[in-house]
């Protein structure tokens, strides 16, 4: 043997190593143990939650009307704005904006409730048969919509079914009325049926109100009958006459 060992006294030493419990052989070359790899198995880390996905942001339809009116400068830059606002599911049902008629700049503004079918047809307000009873009204104390009088909507879309407007879609369309009659700087304005009454006093009870002047928008307000609801009651029109008597004296007044 070359490391000089003879044969009984090697195999004397491999049972003392096998007595004292050795089980694996050594080989020839060293084996540097912290240089080998580490082989045993590794405690997985608990997983991470997964990230909750993010909630998608609300949008307040009320704040971006706010923005969207203010930043018009004009009234075409009003109905421009309208026409761009995409919050209002009013929108999806309609033909088209029913934005204003008549003259703007005129002393008085009329403020009806949402269009009809006619309206949503022609993209004028109040020109079914209620508008025409509304120019006969106009005609009786010397208005006229082609000369001094100006027409909007509290909405500028018609809900389906001509039901009522919606309590959050008057919300949200306020802004864009109250930068319309700022635009417009009337004089005077009449609001026109219970609708327009919330919208524009936050009151309603039409019987109750109209013919009282009120005072909103730095402006001095008129409440009147609806004439849609005149055509169903036409006893009111005695009512409705005063009214417009009342306001013909106001502008005679100023």
């Amino acid at each position: 043997m070359e490391s000089g060992m003879d044969y009984h006294t090697a195999r004397a030493l491999l049972d003392w190593q096998i007595e004292l419990g050795v089980t694996e052989a050594i080989g020839d070359a060293p084996i540097d143990r912290y240089a080998l790899p580490d082989t045993a198995p590794k405690s997985k880390k608990p997983a991470s939650p997964a990230a909750a996905p993010e909630k998608p942001k609300q949008v307040d339809p009320v704040a971006i009307a706010k923005s969207a009116a203010q930043s018009a400068g004009s009234l075409d830059e009003l109905r421009a704005a309208m026409d761009a606002f995409e919050h209002c599911e009013l929108k999806r049902g309609a033909r088209q904006l029913v934005f204003a008629d008549g003259t703007a700049g005129a002393r008085v503004m009329i403020i009806g409730e949402a269009p009809g079918r006619d309206e949503d047809r022609e993209g004028k307000p109040f020109v079914g048969r209620a508008g025409q009873l509304l120019d006969r009204m106009l005609a009786g104390i010397d208005l006229d919509r082609t000369q001094n009088a100006y027409i909007t909507n509290v909405l500028p879309w018609r809900p389906p079914q001509n039901r009522d407007p919606k309590p959050e879609e008057i919300g949200m369309m306020k802004p864009f009325l109250e930068r319309h009659v700022a635009l417009a700087k009337p004089e005077v304005l009449v609001v026109m049926g219970n609708i327009s009454c919330q919208a524009v006093l936050g009151k309603r009870g039409i019987t109750r109100l109209r013919g009282t002047w009120e005072h909103a928008l730095d402006l001095p307000v008129i409440p009147m009958f609806h004439p849609a609801y005149l055509l169903r009651q036409p006893q009111m029109k005695r009512e409705a006459w005063a009214d417009l008597l009342e306001l013909k004296a106001r502008l005679g007044a100023g």
